[in-house]
């Protein structure tokens, strides 16, 4: 996809830095998504990863450091042991992107509302790991009543909406793994033996080794769906990302060679993979379901790369689905699989469209006035 040009208008940045990956989204100052880009950042490796990502910014919208655009930043990669604690990751983050982009960014911090770079350090618990509250209070201002599932690379956001409000327990990681809002399963990076402890293989039950065998990519490209696009990071034997080489990683996690069946049922063996991480994230899914009696019948809105799980869940319970990707509005210029680009990379684009929105708010408002 190639890079936009600027527009008369100051160009709307919205970013999500991970710790596995940056996404940004263009955001025109209608209020429509223009362009959406996401790259491998492994920051537990080091900041250069995430400067690195910002040079592929600056290379693909040219104007995104000009002093006029404006980035909105969300962010999940203080948590990555790069850093001592959560804290200092912000701190770092936040001076990083402000070195970069311009003093001028401002970093999403929920009800604290948007915070330049100072506020951000001080007031780093707002800030920190904040991106599934910007997709859902997006989201609030497009559905009454739902409950978002965003199944990333990595984690599993479950947040619940209810009467055009964010009514999550949790209000930080720490919490919401409590409530069950927040669950450690992602469609790329999981590795299996934190998936199922136990799994079913020609009609038995077996034990499953505790080893970085195979992740739960391994899976989903056997099960054809996981989207080339979304394969960013390397395996778990740094091999090839082939049916072939899934196999054989599978194969290892119960003590098997690929060579030991034929490749259908390694394909029926990752089924079963898949049947243990949906009841995994199911579990959390009713956990934060029940919690809310008002959310009953309420749709699920699915978000992220793994959102076909979402989906799945839909089905097993008997709800709407509504992919993230219809609620908002592309420009006539964006690029092909927008809109798969716009679900996988939801919390760069609500936070470029939160903007935006607040932008034409003010704008409204003067001209009233």
């Amino acid at each position: 996809m190639s890079a936009l040009s600027a527009s008369r208008e100051p160009a709307i940045f919205g970013w999500d830095v991970g710790g596995a990956h940056v996404k940004v989204s263009r955001v025109d100052a209608s209020g429509a998504v223009a362009d959406i880009a996401q790259w491998a950042c492994p920051l537990w490796q080091g900041l250069e990863h995430l400067h690195r990502a910002i040079d592929a910014v600056a290379a693909r919208w040219p104007d995104a450091l000009h002093a006029c655009s404006r980035h909105a930043v969300t962010m999940t990669g203080e948590m990555v042991d790069l850093f001592a604690d959560r804290e200092h990751g912000v701190r770092a983050i936040v001076d990083a992107l402000a070195a970069r982009i311009g003093s001028a960014t401002v970093f999403f911090a929920g009800a604290s509302g948007w915070l330049d770079a100072a506020y951000s350090v001080t007031q780093w618990r707002a800030v920190a790991s904040a991106n599934w509250l910007a997709t859902a209070q997006y989201i609030a201002t497009r559905m009454r009543s739902c409950v978002l599932i965003d199944i990333g690379s990595t984690t599993t956001d479950i947040v619940p909406v209810v009467a055009g409000r964010v009514v999550a327990r949790g209000a930080n990681d720490a919490a919401r793994l409590t409530t069950g809002e927040l669950a450690y399963h992602g469609v790329v990076r999981t590795p299996l033996c934190g998936i199922a402890h136990r799994i079913a293989f020609r009609g038995e039950t077996t034990g499953v080794m505790n080893e970085w065998f195979a992740t739960s990519a391994d899976v989903y490209r056997l099960t054809g769906e996981l989207w080339s696009p979304h394969d960013q990071h390397a395996s778990a034997d740094n091999g090839p990302k082939t049916v072939a080489a899934s196999c054989a990683r599978l194969a290892r996690m119960i003590g098997r060679d690929a060579a030991d069946a034929p490749e259908h049922e390694w394909r029926e063996f990752a089924h079963a993979w898949r049947d243990a991480q949906l009841q995994a994230i199911g579990a959390s899914f009713a956990q934060v379901y029940e919690a809310h009696p008002s959310l009953q019948g309420a749709p699920i809105v699915g978000a992220g790369c793994g959102r076909f799980l979402a989906a799945s869940l839909a089905r097993a319970n008997a709800l709407d689905y509504v992919d993230f990707g219809t609620l908002t509005r592309t420009a006539a210029s964006a690029p092909d699989h927008a809109a798969e680009w716009i679900a996988t990379c939801a919390p760069s684009v609500a936070v470029g469209l939160l903007m935006a929105n607040g932008l034409e708010e003010r704008r409204a408002s003067t001209r009233a006035a």
